[in-house]
């Protein structure tokens, strides 16, 4: 492996092991344990780092080296009401250029998650549910869309679960992809873009809600 594949790979390898919850918030990054841990050389843990603290994963200070970023409720908040505004842009293009096989695929995702909600499997409807956003974003082609959506979902993943904890949460969140999905299936761009962008005000409103209620829990 070259050296810039190299670098690659270790950016991608930490990205990973900071998204999974391997390190944890605000846990210091010291380069020489990290060159140990992904076998790899000082120069391209730095690198990743710089990487990394361009999308918003790791913070660096002088004289005081890398952190993993700890993210504020109040982040993850404005981090799902901006990526609402991505995400409906994303499915109108999705609206304008899906295929019918690609109709068939969002179309059985709903369904997958819908048997999700009626077993009661949460865990299993939240990883559906990050498919079927993938699905879209594949659907829509669009690069750029895609880098600055990757880039808030890392940042936000730990609070995406909790949101769909909220009582009755699932069945709304349901009811709301199966409308967006009929708008894309209809390439109706403007139902699209309307139905996408009310999810994620809604996800983002049940967030708050869950992080409000554990505040008082905690008090």
């Amino acid at each position: 492996m070259n050296a810039r594949s190299d670098g690659k790979d270790v950016t991608a390898r930490l990205r990973e092991a900071i998204v999974s919850g391997h390190f944890q918030p605000s846990e210091r990054l010291i380069e020489v344990e990290l060159a140990g841990l992904l076998a790899t050389n000082r120069t391209n843990v730095r690198t990743a780092l710089a990487q990394l603290e361009q999308e918003g994963l790791v913070v660096r200070e002088a004289n005081r080296g890398a952190r993993v970023r700890l993210v504020s409720h109040e982040d993850a908040i404005e981090i799902t009401q901006v990526r609402g505004a991505l995400e409906a842009f994303v499915a109108g293009l999705a609206a304008a250029r899906a295929r019918p096989q690609d109709h068939r695929r969002l179309r059985a995702l709903v369904e997958a998650m819908r048997e999700a909600v009626e077993a009661g499997d949460l865990i299993a409807y939240s990883k559906i549910n990050g498919s079927l956003h993938a699905e879209i974003l594949r659907i829509a082609q669009h690069r750029t869309a895609a880098k600055l959506l990757a880039n808030l979902n890392s940042q936000v993943v730990r609070f995406q679960y909790r949101s769909i904890l909220l009582p009755g949460r699932s069945r709304r969140s349901l009811a709301e992809h199966e409308e967006i999905v009929a708008a894309i299936c209809a390439a109706d761009v403007e139902a699209a873009e309307r139905n996408m962008g009310a999810h994620l005000r809604a996800a983002a409103e049940a967030l708050r809600q869950v992080i409000e209620a554990s505040k008082t829990a905690i008090v």
